[in-house]
């Protein structure tokens, strides 16, 4: 037996649950992931228009199939969410909204209304 078999272990993500603000957190810097990689698929589609119409028909093949509204959707969420989470932001960088009560009602807002303009914008869309 090591000599620190014994010692306490620091709790860890399996026990221990993170605050909502944290998880946008985590969330703010996945969504500027998506949205990098998801601006080169508009990269794609905008390079396929350019390209004719053989290269516009690849890149809309892919864009309405199923896999490809799937991912349509997921970078539509993305979007408002890094934007609504962004705005917290914005207002932290001027120095107000850190009391607790304040941080948890703006990323339940900021959630709340990702959901609805995702889903508003598919709706329109569609």
């Amino acid at each position: 037996m090591a000599w620190n078999d014994r010692r306490p272990m620091s709790p860890h993500l399996q026990i221990y649950k993170l605050p909502l603000s944290a998880l946008l957190s985590v969330g703010h810097r996945g969504t500027g992931a998506v949205l990098g990689v998801g601006g080169l698929l508009i990269v794609w589609l905008l390079a396929g228009a350019a390209g004719g119409e053989a290269s516009y028909a690849t890149a809309h093949g892919f864009v309405s199939s199923w896999f490809g509204k799937l991912v349509l959707f997921g970078f539509t969420f993305a979007l408002y969410l890094h934007f609504f989470n962004g705005i917290r932001h914005l207002m932290w960088d001027v120095g107000k909204g850190f009391e607790l009560e304040t941080t948890q009602k703006t990323a339940q807002i900021a959630i709340g209304a990702t959901v609805v303009m995702t889903i508003v914008t598919w709706i329109v869309a569609a």
